[in-house]
């Protein structure tokens, strides 16, 4: 019925009974008069040039600013920013941005939490540590705290919050970004999170359209594949997206992810056409999300320079694609000059056609609008107003609160815990680092440094150390690999964790020392290592995390946090 109803509406479109500007007094634009009205004379005042820039999201990384005034001068309808920790630059690199453009730009995030969160503001638990609280308050005031630090920076638009399914363990891209495995769980979250961006003046995004998690590889080297049939697909991810739509999301990001079994509903022979990314995919963007789901807000590419769109087709190509398929704006782009220019001759040859090209502007705009960035108060608040809302102590302590109580342990076999430096003194650290992929080499754990002060030996790993029981009375081995992007599998890297060659790679020292591995990261490393005697899952690696685990491990708090996802991953053994 939904389907017909669509059809019907986008007759009456055609016919010019109902023109999109109706259509954005519904949700979940909302516009009022007097914002349709702005959004009607911007649309106006923009040649050709204008409009296309107005399809792009450009991305700001670094601090070459030079480079930031040459991404101004292309005019993008909005920009990303990776923050630095230097909070006076960041203001200044907004500021100036705003000041220059001749149509406000939306600024973006990914207010993700963990080692997203703002290094001036207040450490946040990403979404699968908060899945492990379990507390839907703490989920929605954590939204809320990334909202109103983010509003300081200028930031108005999330690709938050991440709706995948934590389904195939392997994947390292969905890992510690989604909700968990369970649909239930993910949807309880992920609507608290909508709510706690959306009703502080931050836009969310449902991501990954059409939903990742049942591939285990990554869509920034691959296009994969969403292998459910059209029933399994309702009960999961449609069911995910319609509720997020009724709460009103504003945005979907349509990703390098294709849904081979609704293409071939509608295409039987379709062959190579059912693999085709979302991103390009008329059927999955107009047919699906628009007319079946009902989405009627702007619908964003992922990052265009990722290997799923990259080795469908050649970037000229497929950004017209993006457009013409039904997606409103092109997210990054690694040449914006030529791939700006590509789009407008899609324009100009019909590609896109008229029609489209306004479609997608005008929901740009509308977007916007209903974030009031017409007001030039809304767009950056004063740096006074700033200070203030960044690391506010009531954040911290509301933060701190959560964090301390997403510590899980998984198992412990043989009684290891509480840690007693009297009994435990000698340990040994075996440590994989702290792996970012925006950092090329690996950051350090302050675990080191919290057990000194506890009053344990700690011994770091290296190459020449054979673990005996006459050396430690303890060994504990910590990984810090939170959701990663190009790395094509999960996995322990017991090579580069030992350092000490082939043979020290196979050793394992806890039949005759007490171990106990802690994951900082993904929450599936006892696939890898199930006779692991005790085990635990912290989900990140702030340093806030690191002080609330060591004060579990010695008894001073409880574990509280509950599995979001089987972190034995199917292995019966682990569980011993």
């Amino acid at each position: 019925m939904a389907c017909i109803r669509n059809d019907r509406h986008r007759a009456l479109i055609t016919e010019g009974l109902v023109t999109i500007y109706d259509e954005l007094r519904k949700p979940p634009f909302n516009l009022d008069d007097a914002a349709i009205a702005w959004v009607r004379d911007v649309y106006a005042s923009l040649d050709l040039d204008d409009k296309v820039g107005q399809l792009f999201t450009l991305i700001m990384i670094g601090t070459d600013e030079e480079e930031f005034k040459r991404i101004g001068a292309l005019r993008p309808g909005g920009v990303t920013r990776f923050f630095t920790p230097d909070l006076d630059f960041e203001r200044r690199v907004i500021s100036d941005l705003v000041a220059r453009s001749k149509v406000p730009p939306v600024i973006s995030a990914d207010l993700e939490g963990s080692r997203h969160s703002f290094a001036f503001g207040t450490p946040v638990l990403g979404q699968l540590g908060l899945a492990a609280v379990d507390d839907v308050e703490a989920t929605e005031k954590s939204s809320e705290i990334l909202a109103r630090e983010g509003r300081a920076m200028g930031v108005r638009w999330s690709f938050t919050p991440v709706t995948d399914i934590n389904a195939a363990f392997r994947s390292p891209i969905v890992g510690t970004r989604s909700y968990g495995s369970d649909v239930d769980r993910i949807e309880r979250h992920a609507v608290a999170h909508v709510r706690g961006l959306q009703q502080n003046g931050i836009a969310a995004t449902a991501k990954h359209w059409p939903g990742e998690g049942y591939d285990d590889r990554d869509q920034h080297l691959v296009t994969t594949v969403n292998p459910l049939s059209m029933e399994q697909w309702e009960e999961t991810f449609g069911r995910l997206y319609r509720r997020l739509i009724g709460e009103g999301v504003l945005a979907v990001m349509s990703a390098h992810i294709s849904l081979p079994a609704y293409v071939r509903s509608k295409m039987p022979d379709a062959g190579l056409e059912a693999f085709r990314p979302a991103s390009v995919s008329r059927l999955l963007n107009i047919d699906l999300l628009r007319d079946q789901l009902g989405f009627n807000g702007i619908i964003v590419s992922d990052a265009t320079p990722m290997g799923g769109l990259s080795a469908w087709g050649h970037h000229t190509k497929t950004m017209p694609d993006i457009i013409a398929n039904g997606c409103d704006m092109i997210l990054f782009s690694d040449a914006p000059q030529e791939d700006m220019a590509a789009v407008k001759s899609a324009v100009e040859d019909g590609r896109i056609t008229p029609e489209r090209l306004e479609d997608a502007v005008l929901r740009v705009l509308a977007l916007k609008a209903h974030l009031k960035l017409f007001q030039p108060s809304d767009v950056l608040p004063d740096a006074a107003e700033a200070q203030n809302l960044l690391a506010h102590p009531d954040s911290v302590a509301a933060s701190k609160e959560y964090i301390a109580r997403s510590t899980t342990l998984v198992k412990d076999v043989h009684s290891i815990f509480p840690l007693d430096p009297a009994k435990t003194k000698r340990v040994l650290l075996v440590d994989g680092g702290i792996i970012h992929p925006l950092m090329q080499l690996p950051l350090k754990f302050m675990l080191p440094e919290l057990l000194v002060k506890e009053g344990f030996e700690v011994t770091i790993d290296r190459p020449d150390i054979v673990p005996s029981p006459d050396d430690f009375d303890l060994v504990i081995y910590a990984l810090g690999d939170e959701s990663l992007l190009v790395r094509g599998r999960i996995f322990i890297d017991w090579h580069r964790m030992g350092g000490g060659g082939l043979f020290k790679a196979m050793y394992r020292p806890w039949t005759n020392i007490p171990s106990v591995m802690i994951s900082f990261g993904h929450p599936y490393h006892l696939y890898d290592a199930p006779r692991m005697p005790a085990y635990i899952n912290a989900y990140s690696t702030m340093d806030t995390v690191q002080e609330a685990v060591v004060e579990c491990m010695l008894g001073r708090k409880p574990f509280l946090g509950t599995n979001p996802v089987d972190p034995f991953c199917g292995l019966e053994d682990a569980r011993y």
